[in-house]
């Protein structure tokens, strides 16, 4: 029987995919509210581990496992399975959220030993940020215009992202009362629900206030979101895969050679504020980083443009 069942762990033809439908377990559902609560993560991170700790369980009971059961073996197989369809990235984050239940649970006492713990991250290849030109950013920023409500939304969202910083889901997240047009600055609520103050150019303000004019004829007399600054068309709070269609559709129609993220402008904000003379530290404290060796991923970037920019200029490059 033990045979029987390592055999099954290898990939077989067809599965490959693993939906994550299966219904929770009540360690799952217990993980995940002291996620939220204790925690306090972000409605995003929960969405994440939410899935990925769903197709785990589903990969364990066609295996016949349950949580308290698996074995290290059996989550090697899940990785294998997962290799199918996954980028080494995307098998990493799923590794983290099955390492993360399994700390819970042996904290909970439900299991005696980390089965996941000696289980090997995959090796994620290093990639250098997108990050645009000034002259990209500029053009970017400007291309809504300032004809139409939601051209205004756009600018403003816009003038946020690379103005302040902001993850995109903390510009969603942000409500009209949290900006200080006095100080230029935005109140925002990052991840572990730690807040920050973020500066804005006097640009971003005034595209802010251009905005907040004609906001309510974003909704044509629909019930709006009191608190929510900016606004889907029903009046309710916009989400990050709206805000990055819309951005798309700005880089293609500027023809922009590859199409940027939301965070690529944040980013590019980093890139731009070190290129200028901005210290680590500062930008550490503006991005809202707990840890300076995220933050030092935008040196690395500056440093890569040098070189380029040497190689080109050298005579003898």
């Amino acid at each position: 029987m033990a045979d029987d069942r390592k055999n099954t762990l290898a990939p077989e033809r067809g599965e490959g995919r693993v939906r994550g439908d299966h219904p929770p377990s009540p360690h799952r559902t217990a993980f995940r509210t002291w996620l939220q609560h204790v925690r306090r993560a972000s409605p995003h991170t929960l969405r994440a581990y939410t899935a990925d700790l769903a197709q785990f369980e589903e990969y364990l009971a066609r295996q016949g496992f349950a949580l308290e059961t698996a074995t290290h073996q059996a989550i090697r197989g899940y990785l294998s399975v997962l290799a199918v369809e996954h980028a080494p990235a995307s098998r990493a984050r799923k590794l983290a959220s099955v390492k993360a239940l399994y700390r819970f649970l042996v904290r909970r006492g439900v299991v005696a030993a980390n089965p996941a713990a000696r289980v090997k991250t995959p090796k994620v290849p290093r990639k250098l940020p997108r990050v645009l030109t000034l002259d990209e950013a500029k053009d970017l920023v400007e291309a809504p215009g300032s004809r139409t409500p939601l051209a205004l939304r756009d600018r403003a969202i816009l003038e946020v992202l690379y103005g302040g910083g902001l993850r995109v889901s903390e510009l969603c997240g942000l409500s009209v009362g949290d900006v200080d047009r006095e100080g230029r600055v935005v109140r925002v609520l990052g991840k572990g629900s730690k807040e920050r103050l973020c500066p804005l150019n006097p640009t971003a303000m005034t595209a802010i206030d251009a905005y907040l004019q004609r906001r309510r004829e974003l909704v044509a007399g629909r019930y709006v979101d009191p608190e929510a600054l900016f606004l889907n068309r029903r009046g309710g709070r916009l989400t990050p895969r709206s805000v990055a269609r819309h951005l798309g559709a700005y880089a293609l129609k500027l023809g922009l050679p590859r199409r940027p993220s939301p965070h690529s402008l944040r980013h590019s904000y980093a890139t731009h504020l070190l290129g200028a003379g901005a210290d680590v530290r500062t930008i550490q404290e503006l991005l809202g980083h707990s840890s300076l060796s995220t933050t030092q991923r935008y040196t690395h970037v500056s440093w890569e443009q040098l070189q380029t920019v040497y190689g080109k200029a050298h005579p003898r490059a």
